[in-house]
């Protein structure tokens, strides 16, 4: 009591304290962060100027992961997002420098364009109903403020997209190549040369003796700034503590699944008496002891071998009806089968029908008026008439079906058990070859005539219970142990041999960009993709991380701004570079004589030939030499070119004859090609050199 009087009587003084310790982390907060304004709270990204507001851009994200569906995860959407918003705001700028408009009447016919396969919108001739579409938008503007918002959108995307096809169309007509292109083509593909060379490969050198410096790849990348440019980059590597059950868990649930193979006694509290509750191997309903029991639904099928669990098919196969075998280990479950039945059947069977829907059957489109009773008396009759003429099986169906098989005269190809609605399965796999009968099913009525089977071969029924091998508290408690202990050691050990002395497998991770989500060996996993980018992390620093089936200890190893290409990434293709142009000095500094003679005697090499070599198809001595072709139609014919610095080595070449092609009457035909060429890519090559162009702040990692 004198504790709480003590509190009201400092009230006001604690919550003074309280107010200036939010202040202090709100302010800490804001001075730590880059973005410390609110547009850098509030802003996804800024594209030429342009900001993309953050609620807006999450919006569409979420829309758009609601339209991919329930298999779509966050990361996807907002990429796809991305892309529109980016392309959106780039071509929107360009556009309005061209001064490009777009009328009602081109949004309206692109409108039926995209809607031509939407049944909603179709009038009785198949055709998009103007009527109709202001009947939607009528509809959903009254009822739905939500989907009339995203017909909105999907207005402006359309217009949109008229807008780009305007400007993209505009810049292929630009595209015409001129008859003296074409004429300058003609040459090109078809003047060549015939010349004599001596190489002298590079691998006269061994690349031991060549050394090429970090300084030096660094000078290289400096100077060639275009060609490695990188986005900001992090490695990591990991060890993952997996929540798997250990032996005890495992063995612990074999023994609980082999308790379900025997009878029960439990005590009634209605009776107050014992009951007798059958086990897996006395019960009578199998379907409702697997129900009941098993982490999988009954499975009501007949199986080959080809569909039992590999490590147990030869067994179970060859096992007899009231046979029960189990439990046995698939993967992390058990399994306790039971035979239920065991016959030889077709593994395959063709088949085709005629499909007769009514009103309420499955998937019945709104065109379907008949009743039950109209629908089976259709039915009847044309089963009657295939009957006594199977000819006209096709012909019947084309006419009367209800479903795209009409198109192919019924046929429904070949199928394997279990594939079909079970009524119809059963129909064809239990019938011979020519059999033609009447089913009912979800879908309606089907005359139905069995085709081609396969040979029989032996097939089984099973009841099965699936128990789970799940981790117990003791188990996970350990793994959670184990991590942590891991945890705390790599603060002041070294990652790499606390993982060895503890066999664990360390992975590595290369080049995550700060928009990754996918980790290799873990999914998408932005978290840690974060954490990485996290301005205060440091190269070294660890972290324990929480992932689906147990945990992750991730250590920084490099971490790289957005800028040139360090030189240990850039290596890989600087070095080749700078070791060839190095053996090209030494190469050119032991070269004696100025005829082709000469210089092949003192690098013990040959003089070679190469004919018809021309400028669109520039080898020599099977490699690309466009440099060493380009000189070499510099040259007159009995001329000799100076040492050329070739990709396969050095070179020099003594033209012996230049062979042009005839003279042409025209070469529209050659200008016209290239038109065609140019004209398909044109459209991403434009979009790609406005990306580049562009100056794009992403903010996206700070939000995502």
């Amino acid at each position: 009591m004198a504790i709480l009087n003590s509190i009201r009587k400092r009230g006001i003084f604690l919550i003074l304290i309280i107010a200036l310790a939010l202040f202090a982390f709100i302010l800490s907060d804001v001075l730590t962060k880059g973005n410390s304004g609110p547009k850098g709270q509030d802003t996804i990204a800024t594209i030429n100027g342009e900001d993309i507001s953050r609620q807006s851009f999450m919006e569409e994200v979420e829309a758009t992961q609601r339209n991919m569906g329930p298999n779509a995860n966050t990361t996807q959407a907002m990429n796809m997002v991305w892309d529109r918003e980016l392309r959106s705001v780039i071509m929107d700028e360009q556009i309005e420098k061209a001064g490009l408009t777009v009328e009602k009447a081109q949004i309206d016919n692109a409108l039926k364009t995209q809607l031509a396969s939407n049944q909603t919108f179709l009038n009785d001739a198949g055709q998009v109903d103007e009527g109709k579409i202001q009947e939607y938008i009528a509809s959903i503007k009254a009822s739905s403020p939500e989907m009339y918002k995203q017909w909105l959108k999907f207005e402006e995307n359309v217009a949109d997209g008229v807008l780009q096809s305007t400007y993209y169309n505009m810049i292929k007509g630009g595209l015409r190549s001129t008859v003296a292109e074409g004429e300058q083509e003609y040459h090109f593909q078809n003047d060549n040369l015939n010349f004599q060379y001596v190489l002298v490969p590079y691998s006269k050198i061994a690349d031991e003796d060549v050394k090429v410096s970090d300084d030096e790849i660094k000078k290289y990348v400096a100077a060639h700034p275009n060609d490695f440019q990188v986005e900001p980059q992090a490695d990591i590597q990991y060890v993952f503590f997996a929540e798997e059950p250990s032996e005890a868990d495992t063995e612990e649930a074999k023994t609980e699944i082999a308790t379900l193979l025997n009878d029960k006694v439990e005590f009634n509290q209605d009776t107050k008496a014992n009951d007798t509750i059958a086990g897996f191997r006395n019960t009578n309903n199998y379907e409702e002891y697997v129900n009941a029991n098993s982490d999988v639904p009954y499975y009501d099928r007949w199986m080959f071998k080809k569909d039992l669990p590999q490590t147990v098919a030869d067994t179970l196969i060859n096992l007899n009806k009231g046979d029960i075998y189990g439990p046995y280990n698939v993967e992390n479950a058990l399994y306790l089968s039971k035979v239920l039945d065991t016959k030889k059947m077709p593994d395959s069977a063709e088949s085709k029908h005629i499909l007769i829907r009514y009103v309420g059957t499955m998937r019945a489109p709104e065109t379907i008026t008949k009743t039950k009773e109209e629908a089976q008396k259709l039915a009847d009759s044309i089963l009657s008439v295939v009957k006594k003429d199977k000819s006209k099986f096709a012909e019947l169906a084309a006419k009367f079906s209800d479903d795209s098989s009409k198109d192919n005269g019924g046929e429904l190809g070949n199928s394997t058990p279990g594939r079909m609605v079970p009524p119809f399965d059963n129909f064809i796999f239990n019938n011979p070859t020519g059999t033609i009968g009447l089913i009912e099913t979800d879908f309606g009525f089907h005359i139905v005539e069995v085709g081609k089977q396969s040979g029989a071969k032996p097939a089984i029924k099973l009841a099965t219970v699936v128990k789970n091998i799940e981790p117990s508290d003791k188990t996970t408690n350990q793994i959670f142990s184990d991590a942590s202990k891991f945890e705390v050691a790599v603060k002041k050990g070294d990652f790499t041999d606390l993982a060895k002395a503890q066999n664990l497998e360390l992975k590595p991770v290369n080049k995550l960009g700060n928009m990754d989500s996918n980790i290799p060996g873990i999914g998408e996993n932005r978290t840690i993709v974060n954490w990485a980018f996290n301005e205060e992390t440091n190269v070294g620093d660890t972290k324990r991380f929480s992932v689906p089936n147990g945990y992750v200890i991730a250590q920084l190893t490099r971490k790289n701004p957005k800028g040139l290409m360090t030189a240990e990434d850039a290596s890989a293709t600087v070095t080749p570079i700078l070791r060839n142009e190095k053996k090209a000095k030494k190469i050119q500094e032991s070269i004696k004589g100025t005829t082709l003679e000469e210089v092949a005697a003192s690098q013990n090499v040959v003089v070679q030939t190469a004919t018809e070599v021309s400028m669109a198809n520039p080898v020599v001595a099977t490699t690309n030499e466009p440099k060493v072709v380009g000189m070499a139609f510099g040259t007159k014919p009995g001329e000799t070119t100076p040492l050329i610095n070739g990709k396969n080595g050095v070179y020099k070449v003594k033209v012996t004859a230049f062979n042009p092609a005839p003279k042409m009457e025209s070469y529209v035909n050659f200008a016209n090609q290239m038109s065609s060429k140019a004209a398909p890519t044109s459209q991403t090559q434009v979009y790609n050199a406005l990306k580049k162009k562009a100056k794009i702040e992403d903010n996206r990692a700070n939000f995502y």
